[in-house]
């Protein structure tokens, strides 16, 4: 995982070099990431709590299925994988929602943010992580608007842009 081999990408995101994921995070050098919105048919948002194993975030409930996109692949072929990887499931459609520039506060990336539908059960991948639960969207506002702290600061931008394009 610490070692896998990303592309590093100018403000344009167009790549320039490929570099291990240490070296990219100790750099802070501009990278590409998904993070994939499951909804079920009752509307609520499946929610992952991530592994005291990871190295950033332990512990604190983020999206549902995430991470980096490799060197050479594109997120289109990322978001699929990853629900695969972490969630144990494949789904029919997969919806590109909109897509956030890389700051400081989302770990220089630019991450492509998906939605889609499936109702579970889930295989949960117990490296990456720890549980996982089912969160109507009213209270996820909630949440986010009192900057609840277990939640990931990345997860409380992406919603906050969910909810502004959804309303």
């Amino acid at each position: 995982m610490h070692n896998e081999l990303l592309d590093v990408v100018d403000k344009d995101d167009a790549v320039i070099a490929q570099q291990p994921r240490s070296v990219i995070h100790a750099n802070r050098l501009r990278h590409r990431a998904v993070h994939i919105l499951v909804f079920n048919d009752a509307g609520q948002l499946f929610l992952q709590k991530r592994s005291m194993k990871k190295d950033l975030n332990k512990g604190l409930w983020d999206t549902s299925a995430a991470g980096h996109v490799d060197a050479g692949e594109s997120y289109a072929s990322c978001a699929p994988r990853e629900l695969q990887e972490e969630l144990g499931v494949s789904v029919e459609s997969l919806e590109a929602l909109f897509k956030l520039e890389p700051s400081t506060d989302l770990g220089m990336e630019f991450i492509q943010v998906y939605r889609c539908r499936h109702n579970g059960p889930f295989e949960l991948e117990t490296d990456e992580i720890d549980e996982g639960c089912w969160v109507d969207q009213v209270i996820l506002d909630e949440r986010v608007a009192g900057n609840d702290p277990t939640l990931t600061l990345t997860f409380k931008i992406i919603w906050h842009r969910f909810r502004n394009i959804a309303n």
